[in-house]
């Protein structure tokens, strides 16, 4: 992003995607080893019928958004609300929408509404977070 200022209505989106890597490494790290997020067998027993990715994870590309593209640098995470409506699965591509809902230039803070869609267009995760960066807000 450039030094401009954001407004309210500004959006960002972008599309991602995880593999099955991605997400043992995310199993490595965190501890969750439940058996529905690699397991092909375990996972066609459940409501699922294969291997989900882990929420947090499939969360975290708001982390990558905010951090590094949209405001950007210097952007400090204050809460992030995440609503898991939809499974999310490896190698499958999803958009990452974030939105500027609510800007307090005074405390240089802002609210974004944080949603990802799937290949269908049906929202996986719908949340809302709340940022400061002094440069952008």
């Amino acid at each position: 992003m450039n030094d401009s200022k954001l407004n309210v209505g500004d959006q960002f989106t972008t599309k991602f995607q995880y593999s099955q890597d991605q997400v043992n490494a995310f199993m490595d790290t965190s501890g969750d080893r439940n058996p529905i997020h690699y397991d092909e067998e375990y996972a066609a027993q459940t409501v699922f019928k294969r291997p989900i990715i882990h929420g947090f994870l499939s969360g975290a590309i708001f982390s990558k958004i905010f951090g590094t593209q949209f405001p950007g640098e210097g952007t400090i995470y204050l809460s992030q609300e995440l609503k898991f409506m939809r499974p999310m699965y490896v190698d499958e591509p999803y958009n990452a929408i974030v939105e500027v809902i609510k800007i307090d230039r005074d405390k240089h803070r802002c609210i974004m509404a944080t949603q990802v869609f799937n290949q269908n267009g049906k929202v996986t995760i719908g949340g809302q977070a709340v940022l400061i960066n002094k440069k952008h807000l």
